[in-house]
């Protein structure tokens, strides 16, 4: 019997858990919602705390995924069914257990087989829009493609931004298509598959609500969140790396990094804590102070939790740097004056108020389960924590394993987590599937060995000695 595994997400940990089983020898589907795989290591420009570059880390693993044999890479879609089939359903005997999954695939506008990411549509198409891939500090057009490390490397037309399809609107984009990539009749397509596994790796996304609301964000355009900051100091980010406040581009001298922004907040965000964040905020501060050496930095903190190998060291390091200034408080209050931001807050070591005027304000938004994580969990038959993050059967003893059989779960999904943690988590997951699929072809030999033994005896011709 061939074994097929289904990954939903396409993040770091989802590919990580379809490559070990894909590098097995077994087939995986990889289902993602957005047009591109990478999640949200795409948007990162190093990591912490050895300040790789994210995108030669995550580059080679997109390729090689957009590549694989065995991998069947389904982006723009989604999960809509999940059904348990057992044993002997439909009267076939020799069915394994597994599920039948129905997957819907939203239309890309731009055949994947045909497009070679020319750009010669984007350059006529006459919309603009904000760019999700950049936060929205950047623009693209109505027909895009996410990033130039895309995978697959294949334009999408977004109907949401798009003249207009239905009826026709604009067409510029297929009269300049050389290739005749461009079909506009897409229709949504429903894919019914079996699987026999499935990976749950649904990652995470921002917190965006009352306590970080507080903080002028979405409200004023120098207060941004982590992964804004990040767009800022990638090289392939809007502005190539350097750091400039959105308002009117110039380079903020003068930036408040405010920790725990609806982390540890019951009243008004959540209460646990998002874990990354004190150690995203060290890297922002040092990578800030490479690009404008004579920046000053003021970091309010609530305490310091950086448990991992060189965290402790990294945030010391962070700590160090000239001019960087880590204050121990809540910011109570920030609003603008002007071009800049006032920020109100308090040190409790001191016991003196302090107030600070900003260029730019990054706020470390507390880590909440992605979008749809409780629709997939519901149609698994998996339990979720109160915040929606799943939960494992057992998160000491087996901290990858739903309580589902065949149904595995790794990454942030399960809670805030760092890369290495979540891709340990990955690798687990991918483990007790491949166990589970060796289990079952030992005990499919072993049957087989039997039936054979049987027809064997059966076959076996009488002996006629002293028949006389």
């Amino acid at each position: 019997m061939n074994y097929r595994a289904l990954v939903i997400g396409a993040g770091i940990s989802g590919m990580q858990a379809a490559l070990d089983i894909a590098n097995s020898g077994y087939e995986v589907m990889l289902v993602e919602k957005e047009p591109a795989i990478g999640g949200h290591m795409a948007q990162l420009s190093e990591t912490f705390p050895t300040l790789d570059c994210s995108q030669c880390i995550l580059t080679p693993r997109t390729v090689e995924v957009g590549q694989h044999p065995n991998i069947e890479l389904l982006t723009l879609s989604e999960v809509v069914d999940v059904e348990r089939i057992s044993a002997g359903q439909e009267d076939d005997e020799a069915a394994q257990e597994g599920f039948r999954v129905r997957i819907k695939r939203h239309p890309r506008y731009v055949k994947e087989d045909r497009c070679t990411a020319c750009g010669d549509c984007a350059e006529v198409c006459p919309v603009v829009v904000p760019n999700k891939f950049d936060r929205g500090l950047a623009a693209r057009r109505a027909i895009y493609i996410p990033s130039p490390q895309a995978v697959p490397a294949v334009y999408r037309l977004d109907p949401d931004a798009c003249l207009g399809l239905f009826p026709l609107a604009c067409g510029n984009c297929a009269e300049a298509c050389n290739v005749g990539a461009i079909d506009y009749d897409m229709q949504p397509e429903i894919i019914e598959a079996d699987v026999d596994a499935i990976v749950v790796a649904t990652g995470y996304e921002l917190y965006q609500d009352k306590a970080v609301a507080a903080y002028e964000y979405m409200s004023h355009p120098n207060v941004m969140d982590g992964l804004e900051f990040e767009r800022l100091l990638s090289a392939t980010g809007p502005t190539g790396g350097k750091v400039v406040r959105p308002s009117d581009r110039k380079v903020p001298k003068e930036v408040v990094f405010i920790q725990c922004a609806g982390s540890r907040n019951p009243e008004h965000g959540v209460p646990y804590c998002s874990k990354i964040c004190c150690m995203y905020t060290a890297k922002h501060a040092i990578l800030y102070k490479h690009r404008v050496p004579d920046g000053q930095v003021y970091v309010f903190y609530m305490d310091i939790r950086a448990g991992g190998k060189g965290y402790e060291e990294f945030v010391n390091r962070a700590m160090e740097e000239d001019d960087t200034v880590y204050i121990r408080g809540r910011v109570s209050k920030v609003f603008p004056t002007d071009d800049d931001v006032t920020v109100w807050g308090v040190d409790t070591l001191t016991g003196r108020k302090v107030e600070i005027t900003a260029d730019l304000v990054v706020v470390a938004s507390a880590i909440i389960p992605s979008v749809g994580s409780r629709e997939i969990a519901r149609m698994l038959d998996v339990d979720v924590d109160q915040f929606g993050f799943y939960n494992a059967d057992n998160a000491e003893m087996t901290p990858v394993e739903s309580g589902v059989p065949g149904v595995f779960l790794a990454g942030a999904g399960l809670g805030p987590q760092d890369i290495p943690e979540t891709v340990a988590q990955a690798s687990g997951a991918a483990a007790k599937v491949l166990s589970m699929f060796e289990a079952a072809r030992a005990e499919e030999r072993a049957r087989r060995a039997l039936e054979e033994e049987d027809v064997a005896v059966e076959e076996e011709p009488v002996s006629m000695v002293g028949a006389a």
